[in-house]
């Protein structure tokens, strides 16, 4: 059957047996028409929502159950589109969705696929709306053997609620117990899990044991999609506030920048027309010309007395000071009594 089918195709008979078998392999594990339709939808799909949705988030799912992905699909129904699959097919699909739109930023958003990963497309809801669905759909986990710990946890002295003839859990990590009252007492506090570190087998039957579950697993942001760029997730904690102090910050730097190497711009305007009054200023306080904006500081340099009364901090001071000397002056003639006194006895 096989030769009649590579007859019809006219591959040649004089292959090795190696290589018929590469060519049978090939046309046994060639995906049938309905999965290549299903590819192509996936594909089509991805795209679509990548080019014409504005905001996306890139959300690790380790460790995420089937029963908290319906729970976050359902929730986000009609309001957010969540889109899983291979990484494989995910970079394909976003190789050809770049080809087809280049400006859209998709080969930023290739480069950022890795590990367990998935999208939630906000189609009609913000960023901030989806993490907080997200974050209500977090269930606890018990400690497995060989997994990394994502938190510090140390077991507390006092009674366990295990009975005696449990004793080896404890001894197999070393740890301090006594027996009280028929129970085992853990004498001090003991450090089992540690942030970065393997669980140990011993330390996860323990945590078993004392029905002690340390872990939360929800699905977690990695990073934000948003009009063809790629941020962390640590965007979203920014508020407005902060956003006005980043940008006002910059301002000045360029105002200042500007002001050094004498380039006129539009942030250092302000500082350059100060400059230029307090010159001006400075040029007619001691002539007869005067303009209204200056009478001020005329009347200012002419009678400083007359505005200490509107500025009582700034007289403060000065008062300190003015007091403050005789003091100085009264320690200073103690010494110098002292040192009389010490050459006489001399």
């Amino acid at each position: 059957f096989w030769l009649k089918v590579l007859a019809q195709i006219h591959l040649p008979l004089s292959f090795s047996r190696t290589q018929w078998r590469s060519c049978l392999a090939c046309f046994l594990i060639m995906p049938s028409a309905t999965k290549l339709a299903k590819k192509k939808e996936y594909f089509d799909k991805l795209i679509d929502l990548c080019v014409n949705t504005d905001n996306a988030l890139l959300v690790s799912v380790d460790h995420v159950a089937s029963k908290q992905m319906q729970d976050i699909r359902m929730d986000l129904r009609g309001r957010a589109v969540v889109v899983m699959g291979k990484n494989t097919m995910i970079r394909k699909a976003l190789e050809l969705g770049h080809t087809e739109h280049p400006d859209a930023g998709l080969d930023k958003l290739r480069s950022a696929i890795y590990g367990n990963i998935g999208f939630i497309f906000a189609t009609n809801c913000t960023l901030d709306d989806i993490r907080e669905v997200l974050s209500k759909y977090v269930r606890d986990s018990a400690a497995k053997p060989g997994q990394i710990s994502k938190t510090n946890l140390s077991l507390p002295a006092g009674p366990t609620g295990m009975d005696p003839s449990q004793t080896s859990f404890f001894q197999a990590l070393n740890i301090g117990t006594k027996i009280v009252k028929g129970q085992i007492e853990l004498v001090s506090d003991f450090p089992i899990l540690k942030n970065g570190d393997k669980v140990s087998p011993s330390a996860a039957v323990l945590l078993g044991k004392l029905n002690i579950k340390p872990f939360q697993y929800g699905m977690e942001i990695d990073q934000v999609y948003k009009d063809g760029a790629v941020f962390g997730a640590a965007v979203l904690d920014m508020s407005e506030e902060s956003l006005i102090a980043k940008f006002l910050s910059g301002i000045a730097n360029m105002a200042a920048f500007s002001r050094e190497i004498g380039v006129p711009t539009e942030a250092g305007l302000p500082h350059a027309m100060g400059n230029a009054f307090r010159n001006v200023a400075a040029l007619v306080s001691d002539i007869d010309f005067t303009f209204e904006q200056v009478d001020e500081v005329k009347k200012f340099l002419a009678d400083p007395s007359a505005y200490a009364a509107a500025n009582p901090v700034a007289a403060a001071p000065a008062a300190g000071g003015a007091t403050a000397a005789p003091k100085d002056e009264a320690k200073a003639a103690a010494v110098e009594e002292e040192e009389e006194e010490e050459m006489d006895f001399d």
